[in-house]
């Protein structure tokens, strides 16, 4: 008898932990045993979110107050749908209870504390952890996450920027002191809120950075870029604001390590590595389309799913090498990835309850 595994959810009345509930409530190895929230506590699932009034679990699983000596007692594995900061308050008496954590905040994501405090502008709450916490893109640390206790899932610009980077950076294709990325993203990327920057009057028929220079998500990245190129790798990252409610596109200008401005034959050359570097790096990885001829990434196409599209292009007239990248910032962004993460760390298929 395959006996499911018993989660919870910690937060779950957020866009990542209302999406994080519908993963959980049709995944075939998962038993959702606990939600929390303390502006709902009391009400069902299904009060709060009708669209899934038709789970019989729905109707009759309650909100709860979040508390982690119960949350132990319910649960073999814990989602931590909250801010940064606040997370850390569960993950320590959890990880301490022996419960297998998946932080979908920022805590634990940055193995330096002071790098946390720089980028986060408070004190680490836990630093006693980090050594402990394994980087939860599934892609690149199967290995880690399959042991790992707590798993510090990555922030959903980190997602569509490092996916597309590391095999190129690994490979010694692009040079990692000349990375330029522009993503833009859904509104559902500042978490449900209420500020009038994200107010719907606000947001309409509107586009606008913001972040600049200096986007919190930029301290991941440098991180697990650095990490790759053994070198300390500094980029330039602007992400803006755009009125559509899931998704990130992101373009990535580089230069490659190969010069061939206005030499076809060796910027074929080029294009056929790259290529080969990426099927390579993802041969063996569900959730990842390369596109091939004139396709390129389009958000419509990954809106509502764990997958990422990559696509480039090389440009012999600058000696650029351009690529471009789609996910859905709540799915592979966020709790998707999560399940993902779980899936492995449990020996489950990898796209179980995600396709």
């Amino acid at each position: 008898m395959n006996l499911k595994i018993k989660v919870a959810i910690v937060g779950a009345s957020g866009y990542a932990g209302e999406d994080l509930v519908r993963l959980l409530l049709t995944h075939p190895h998962a038993d959702l045993t606990a939600v929390t929230s303390r502006q709902y506590a009391g009400k069902t699932v299904a009060e709060i979110f009708p669209k899934f009034s038709h789970f019989p679990r729905a109707r009759a699983l309650r909100f709860v107050e979040p508390n982690a000596e119960l949350l132990a007692e319910q649960a073999q594995f814990v989602f931590l749908a909250l801010p940064h900061g606040v997370a850390a308050e569960f993950a320590v008496p959890l990880v301490q209870k022996g419960v297998r954590v998946i932080d979908l905040s920022a805590d634990f994501r940055i193995r330096n504390p002071s790098v946390y405090e720089e980028f986060y502008a408070q004190t680490h709450p836990a630093p006693e952890l980090l050594s402990r916490s394994t980087y939860g893109l599934a892609e690149v640390y199967r290995d880690a996450i399959q042991s790992a206790q707590l798993i510090a899932c990555p922030g959903c610009y980190p997602t569509s920027i490092l996916l597309p980077m590391l095999p190129l950076i690994r490979a010694g294709l692009v040079d990692p002191s000349q990375i330029i990325a522009n993503s833009l993203s859904g509104v559902t990327g500042a978490g449900r809120k209420l500020e009038v920057d994200y107010l719907f009057a606000e947001c309409n028929e509107s586009l606008r950075p913001y972040g600049v220079p200096k986007h919190r998500h930029l301290s991941e990245i440098e991180q697990e870029l650095t990490l790759a190129a053994g070198r300390n790798v500094r980029m330039q990252f602007t992400p803006h604001l755009v009125p559509v409610n899931r998704g990130i596109l992101t373009t990535l200008c580089l230069t490659p390590t190969t010069a061939f401005v206005d030499n076809p034959a060796s910027c074929d050359v080029f294009a056929r590595q790259v290529r080969q570097v990426y099927q390579s790096a993802y041969a063996d990885s569900i959730f990842v389309r390369l596109l091939e001829g004139k396709a390129l990434p389009d958000s419509k196409n990954v809106v509502g799913t764990n997958f990422v599209e990559i696509g480039w292009r090389v440009d012999v007239r600058t000696g650029r090498l351009v690529v471009m990248s789609a996910i859905d910032n709540i799915v592979k962004g966020t709790s998707g990835q999560a399940i993902q993460c779980f899936n492995i760390a449990t020996g489950q298929p990898e796209a179980a309850g995600l396709i």
